[in-house]
């Protein structure tokens, strides 16, 4: 279990100044660690995580200007306090500009030291405040395993209040990760079929040979492997629901049966003629325009309009950013429980850095996210460093995620940045073959995610010019 003790970084060349502000520090409740140089103190922000550090800005080994710089980079919840015996205008203004909260001349006023690690400490018991109370608010925000408190949320939830009742077939669209099985359960668990099974199916991943089989069963002998007769799952969520879920990815085949179930309720398993009656309530969902697939013949147009009775939209994460703190402690909250650690929540740099993505993957790939920084955490709050621990989860924001940095600076970091999250997405393409879903998987992404990455970095096109290079070797 993590330590709730902030940790006070102090370092100087003089050892005197050493002892005092250690003194200071450990009588304030910090966990007190102390470098006599500039160097130990780079190596020691590169691997260890620091609440607050005070640094000297002159030292004859790696002055405090560099330190700063290094604490912005690999601690950027870091609060830092400079000082100096020889303090310039021009000093004090680079340290504010790469983040330094104050600026201290020796000899300094030890009442001021005083003050400043006490305001470090009030800011860090309000943020514990904050986050118990957005803890309790997201519980009582939950809806059948959703949480919103957005206007297109709870305009959602009570959608599903009203339709549960007497919906019996309804199409639920949204992008990947929003969250539409969650739909599809909460309509199950609301509505009058509640105490039956509900029965989820990923179209997307099922063979196309085996589509009959698994949605209406099959006889022992029906086809080579069939040793025993089998039932379908539209039989076994007989008096349920089923959920189809990318029910684009259907082929034509299996749509026409389909259709032919939810207008008459009979399902034929294969190799018999045999008709058998279900009372099922059939939820479909899916992150494709199946009115364009249906113009492209894609998927049958008479099977469209029977799924789409009530068709219920899920809006994207990027659409309701309001809802991500609440979300995010929800998932700390499980997350911390289940893995065995006391996490109270983020930092304010790491909440901006979260409500600043695009979230291309929504709200799995904000749970991705999550999970791999309280894994990665140190302590009770999660940092926007535990966040960016992964190159996947490292996208430059659209803001200046790192703030204080010149703008030369912050490209050159997102450019780093974007080529090793280009070079960690070829390497998996490369080890899977190049199928996309498995990679999604590796990667943590849903698929759209990892086509959008793929169109941005040309690396389509660059498989594309492999494969030509080595059919005319």
């Amino acid at each position: 279990m993590a330590s709730s003790r902030l940790r006070l970084l102090v370092v100087d060349d003089d050892p005197q100044v050493l002892r005092l502000i250690r003194r200071f520090g450990e009588n304030a409740g910090f966990g007190v660690q102390s470098c006599d140089g500039g160097r130990e103190a780079l190596d020691r922000v590169a691997h260890e995580r620091v609440d607050v550090a005070v640094i000297d800005l002159r030292m004859p080994d790696v002055g405090g200007i560099e330190v700063l710089r290094a604490i912005r980079g690999s601690n950027p919840d870091c609060q830092t306090i400079l000082m100096s015996g020889a303090a310039t205008i021009d000093s004090a203004v680079e340290a504010v500009k790469l983040g330094a909260v104050d600026y201290l001349t020796k000899p300094f006023d030890v009442g001021r030291l005083k003050a400043l690690l006490a305001s470090v400490k009030d800011e860090a018991a309000r943020r514990r405040q904050l986050l118990a109370a957005e803890r309790e608010v997201a519980k009582n925000l939950e809806f059948c395993g959703m949480i919103g408190r957005s206007p297109v949320m709870q305009e959602l939830f009570g959608l599903i209040r009203r339709l549960a009742p007497h919906v019996r077939t309804a199409l639920v669209t949204g992008e990947t990760g929003v969250g539409k099985e969650l739909v599809a359960r909460a309509l199950h668990q609301v509505g009058p079929r509640r105490a039956k099974r509900f029965v989820a199916l990923n179209c997307s991943a099922i063979p196309d040979t085996l589509f009959e089989s698994e949605l209406f069963g099959h006889v022992r002998g029906a086809f080579t492997g069939a040793t025993d007769s089998k039932a379908g799952l539209f039989e076994f969520a007989d008096g349920g629901t089923i959920f189809l879920d990318e029910v684009g990815d259907l082929p034509l085949a299996a749509q026409a049966k389909l259709l032919r179930v939810l207008e008459t309720g009979e399902v034929q398993r294969l190799g018999t003629v045999t008709m058998r009656q279900v009372d099922v309530h059939v939820v479909a969902a899916t992150n494709r325009d199946l009115r364009a697939d249906v113009e492209a013949g894609r998927f049958r147009e008479d099977l469209f309009y029977r799924l789409d009775v009530v068709e219920i939209k899920v809006a994207p994460l990027r659409q309701r950013r309001e809802d991500i703190p609440y979300l995010t402690a929800a998932f700390v909250r499980e997350i911390g429980a289940r893995i065995g650690k006391r996490l109270i929540g983020t930092t304010p740099p790491a909440e901006r850095w979260l409500i600043e993505r695009p979230w291309d993957g929504n709200v799995r790939e904000l749970r991705n996210v999550i999970e791999r920084a309280c894994i990665l955490a140190e302590g009770e709050f999660i940092t926007e460093r535990e966040l960016a621990g992964s190159a996947m989860a490292r996208t430059p924001t659209p803001a200046a995620a790192g703030a204080g940095l010149s703008t030369s600076d912050q490209d050159a970091d997102d450019r780093s940045l974007s080529a090793l999250e280009r070079e960690r997405i070829r390497q998996v393409l490369e080890s899977t073959g190049g199928n996309k879903l498995t990679a999604a998987r590796i990667l943590g992404l849903s698929r759209r995610a990892l086509y959008r990455r793929i169109e941005r970095y040309g690396l389509e096109a660059e498989a594309t010019s492999k494969r030509d290079r080595s059919h005319s070797a």
